[in-house]
């Protein structure tokens, strides 16, 4: 099955065409599961348009600013995933009935309409079998022009639409084993253009980190969730944001913080204080970082704030927040009888987290799974994954109800 993935839940735009054989395997009847090599896949092609350069100009993302960028990168973005694949045909594709729908469907997105008329036009329908589009959590400006964009396609193509949760997204690209390909290829610079599902038994859990969310969720068996811990303020990776401009750095905030906490242990930096642990012996999952951003503000306004003390806070926050995470994942480990923990979100980038995490789940022998760093961020690719799964079940939304909801849950 051939699946396009449409991403543009924050500030990325990814487009990516997922070619992908087989379905989560089972070790036995009572499905008690072990996944593994009955599932494999072929990135056939991968385009992603970061909107950092915008960030980094106007400190932020801005929901409108961002909308605006992907309804201009979104038709050249599927032009190079689907170049990639060699699945475009120069031929005149006839799309005269499906105009007024095309321009109904887009009539709040006229750049995106004015761009994808003659590229239906120029192109026959491409041999794909599935869209697969996030529709949720997000920011839902930016949600709307990816859903409407993958109405429109679907319209013109007679392609059947999934659904997808941006946060299983996350999950099921960390569940994949990547390998480096044999082949000469203009993909993510030739290398991990194939993969496989790893091998673990579940139950499982997920810890998802990154700028708008921070969940802890078990999964007993395939594409089934439950949220056992989430944040109650502030999510991991706004909380690295915020405490980054405290400390004058550039955004985004979380690559700075980790550069500046690495040279502070690399020369054996240690703080004088000690930043607290919110929540970290509570009985139960959820988390919270605005009291852990307050305790920073306060040491930024009651000291001199030298290259020395933004690595000391730098550090001690990154510590901190470490050692929350790692250690009510532990204790849900132990609580849920896990066998493997999966790690994702754009935070899961980070190396300290992933080293502790990591270092600590061995000591326990449970097994971590996460996703390479180049594909921890959001990308087409994992939308496309999640959406495979999906429509392999014959789960396709009716494109006109298809709507985008920025607080979807996962469950």
């Amino acid at each position: 099955m051939r699946v396009l993935g449409i991403e543009t839940s924050c500030d990325d735009t990814g487009v990516a065409l997922l070619e992908a054989d087989g379905e989560f395997g089972f070790a036995s009847p009572k499905r008690a599961a072990k996944a593994g090599a009955d599932f494999n896949f072929k990135i056939r092609g991968n385009a992603l348009s970061s909107q950092t350069a915008l960030g980094l100009q106007y400190g932020g993302v801005f929901p409108a600013m961002a909308k605006r960028e992907h309804a201009k990168n979104l038709v050249p973005m599927l032009e190079s995933a689907m170049g990639q694949a060699g699945v475009l045909a120069e031929k005149y594709g006839n799309i005269s009935l499906h105009l007024p729908l095309l321009k109904k469907t887009l009539e709040r997105e006229p750049e995106l309409l004015a761009q994808l008329v003659p590229f239906l036009e120029r192109h026959e329908r491409p041999a794909i079998d599935a869209l697969a589009v996030t529709v949720g959590p997000g920011l839902e400006p930016c949600l709307w022009v990816g859903v409407n964009f993958a109405r429109a396609i679907s319209a013109a193509w007679d392609v059947p639409i999934v659904a997808v949760n941006h946060m299983e997204g996350h999950i099921v690209m960390s569940m994949m084993n990547m390998k480096e390909s044999q082949e000469r290829s203009n993909i993510l610079q030739n290398v991990r253009t194939f993969g496989t599902l790893a091998e673990f038994e579940y139950p499982i859990l997920a810890l998802l980190i990154s700028g708008g969310n921070t969940q802890l969720v078990l999964s007993k068996e395939p594409l089934q969730y439950e949220v056992v811990g989430k944040t109650r303020d502030d999510a991991v990776g706004e909380a690295f944001d915020k405490v980054a401009r405290m400390l004058e750095l550039p955004y985004p905030g979380g690559p700075e913080i980790s550069r500046l906490a690495l040279e502070a242990r690399s020369s054996k930096l240690e703080a004088d204080f000690k930043l607290p642990r919110p929540m970290l012996n509570e009985d139960h999952f959820d988390f919270s970082f605005s009291g852990l951003k307050t305790a920073v503000l306060r040491l930024v306004e009651n000291k001199t704030v030298s290259d020395d003390t933004k690595k000391q806070i730098a550090r001690e926050f990154e510590d901190a927040v470490a050692d929350v995470l790692v250690g009510k994942t532990l204790r849900a480990v132990e609580e849920y009888g896990a066998n493997a923990v999966i790690l994702g979100g754009g935070v899961s980038a980070n190396k300290h987290m992933r080293s502790e995490l990591d270092r600590r789940l061995k000591a326990e022998g449970c097994e971590l799974l996460v996703c390479p760093p180049e594909f921890s961020t959001d990308n087409g690719l994992m939308i496309a994954l999640a959406g495979y799964f999906h429509a392999l079940k014959k789960e396709f939304a009716a494109p006109e109800t298809l709507s985008a909801n920025g607080s979807l849950r996962l469950e």
